[in-house]
């Protein structure tokens, strides 16, 4: 089952309900606007690269319901539309890319009318989302080239096909090399609050006959010091131009562990994470959440008093002096990564 599915001709979009995962394989269709918030806000969709796949399409089935024939009125909705779902998660840069991209079509081609910009939108989307798939077989192939048979790789939150599309950024050594017969030994952390390590990442190792072991946050350290752990492979939502980036909570710790006992930490993602214009990670924003995603969800009854406060921050940065490599598309870069990674847009 792919995790996003346009019917172009009926002009219909579908999404794996990733929030039901692992205990139900379950497709929905987004109709509204509101429901694609909801399914970005709510991590019914979830991982940068896939965020901004779902983004595009979600652009293609508004433009075909918007009844406005006038091209700069209809544009000023469409506008209006996509910074609405932009405001879903403002941490993932894939969600603004996607829906910038899209409008800027729209704009570009405004007095083509109606019908042919909404033609326009779908190529556009369609090719965002093919760019992807070869973006993660690319990211993968390089990735590989880190890791050797029999290695054991710690991995923090989910960065695999269900994130992206096909192999994934972290995830898709592994199960490149996988496919390729290499063996690896997979640590999962669960990845607190909302468990995506335990409820995705073992849930895609696994099921691709994976050696995956499955763990909770505070164990990465217990793994590193045994000598279990010989890369630490992450993805990403925002690449600042310093190399610092922002990750799923929680990772900022594991590559400070990691740095301790010299076990190199990669972060993988498309140049479509890569923020040139945010300098360092300090001018990422970090979206917080709900308080009940620590006090009740998951749980039969409370684990926390009503009333009690709660810091919840979905996203957490890792200083580039931490990172031994970034892997994307186009290849790996090295620190000093103002240098590198502005390479790369050359």
């Amino acid at each position: 089952m792919d995790n996003i599915r346009y019917d172009r001709q009926a002009n219909e979009l579908y999404i794996v309900d990733q929030s039901l995962l692992p205990n139900e394989e379950k497709e929905i269709r987004l109709q509204s606007a509101d429901e694609m918030y909801d399914a970005i806000k709510l991590l019914k969709v979830r991982g940068a690269p896939a965020i901004g796949i779902c983004a595009a399409y979600c652009i293609c089935v508004l433009a075909r319901e918007i009844d406005i024939d006038d091209g700069k009125s209809f544009l000023n909705e469409l506008k209006r539309l996509a910074g609405y779902l932009n405001s879903s998660r403002p941490t993932a840069v894939n969600l603004s890319w996607a829906l910038k991209r899209m409008t800027e079509t729209a704009e570009s081609n405004i007095f083509s009318g109606k019908d042919k910009v909404c033609e326009l939108l779908c190529d556009e989307a369609r090719a965002i989302h093919d760019e992807d798939i070869e973006m993660c077989r690319s990211i993968s192939k390089y990735g590989l080239s880190l890791v050797k048979d029999g290695d054991g790789i710690l991995t923090h939150c989910n960065a695999g096909p269900l994130a992206t599309s096909r192999y994934g950024t972290a995830l898709g050594p592994i199960l490149l090399g996988s496919e390729r017969g290499m063996k690896f030994r997979v640590f999962a952390d669960e990845t607190r609050p909302l468990l995506q390590g335990a409820r995705l990442t073992s849930y895609e190792l696994y099921k691709a006959g994976v050696d995956v072991t499955l763990i909770c946050d505070n164990m990465a350290n217990t793994v590193m010091k045994n000598g279990w752990i010989d890369a630490v492979f992450v993805g990403c939502d925002r690449i600042a131009a310093n190399g610092d980036f922002a990750n799923k909570i929680g990772t900022c710790a594991v590559a400070i562990l990691a740095k301790y006992y010299g076990i190199p930490v990669y972060t993988l993602g498309p140049t479509s994470t890569i923020d040139l214009n945010c300098k360092t990670g300090a001018d990422i924003v970090i979206e917080e959440r709900d308080p009940d995603e620590i006090k009740t969800k998951f749980y039969e009854k409370p684990m926390a008093p009503e009333g009690v406060k709660c810091f919840n921050p979905a996203f957490d940065v890792t200083d580039h002096s931490l990172v031994a490599g970034i892997v994307t598309q186009k290849g790996i870069c090295r620190p000093p990564y103002t240098e590198s990674l502005a390479k790369l847009f050359e």
